[in-house]
């Protein structure tokens, strides 16, 4: 006490205080210079994927240079980079503080969440529907993270049974539920544009983890719940 009014009556500032200031400052030059490294990062490879772009399109036949066609590479580029934006995220950093202690022990469903990615394969779209059911053990989690978390994997170069399994995995690490079940409808676009052109295909994978996998009876719940099956 004698020290903070000998502070406050001299007019000066305490060290603690300076201390603090000086912690602050050095931590916002830090988070600066982080963000400016990223920012001079990604302008980087979006040049890169850029020049790649007009490379493409000048193998294809097409004169870069016409007026339809100036901004067409940057655009693409750009594009890319949103549509593959899941290799910049994790799941651990979108859960933080979204896992909650819960007495709850019956299953949580969530339906109809729409999903687009890129076939690895052509790079040509697949899009459609995932559900997603998990069984709580004493933790549930915010229900729009399950959204993002199909997200974060579709925003990637990928095939639908991987990207089913990532999904199904990625919720059972984190919750360590006493099951967790995944299932994806989607229309793939390299069967519908290319190859064999069947414009009404669907493909539907599933993951089915502890309890769905062994009890038939839940397994069956979820998918009726959710396929009508």
């Amino acid at each position: 006490m004698e020290f903070h009014c000998a502070t406050e009556m001299n007019g000066n500032v305490p060290a603690v205080t300076k201390l603090s200031k000086c912690i602050d400052t050095k931590n916002d030059d830090l988070r600066k210079e982080e963000k400016d490294s990223k920012e001079e990062e990604y302008s980087t490879k979006l040049s890169c994927i850029e020049k790649a772009y007009r490379t493409v399109l000048s193998e294809l036949g097409e004169n870069t240079e016409r007026e339809g066609l100036l901004r067409t590479p940057l655009r693409a580029a750009k594009a890319m980079q949103f549509l593959t934006k899941g290799y910049q995220e994790t799941t651990q950093a979108i859960l933080n503080d979204a896992i909650f202690d819960e007495n709850h022990e019956e299953v949580v469903i969530v339906k109809d969440i729409d999903l687009f990615s890129l076939c690895e394969h052509h790079l040509v779209p697949f899009f459609g529907k995932a559900h997603i059911a998990y069984l709580p053990n004493k933790k549930v989690v915010g229900l729009s993270k399950l959204a993002r978390i199909v997200e974060i994997f579709s925003r990637r170069l990928q095939v639908q049974e991987r990207l089913t399994k990532q999904i199904a995995t990625a919720i059972n690490e984190a919750l360590e539920p006493a099951g967790v079940a995944v299932v994806i409808e989607a229309a793939h676009m390299c069967m519908v544009m290319r190859g064999v052109q069947k414009m009404n295909a669907k493909t539907v994978t599933s993951v089915m983890l502890g309890t769905f996998q062994k009890d038939p009876k839940i397994r069956e719940e979820f998918l009726s719940l959710t396929l009508g099956k």
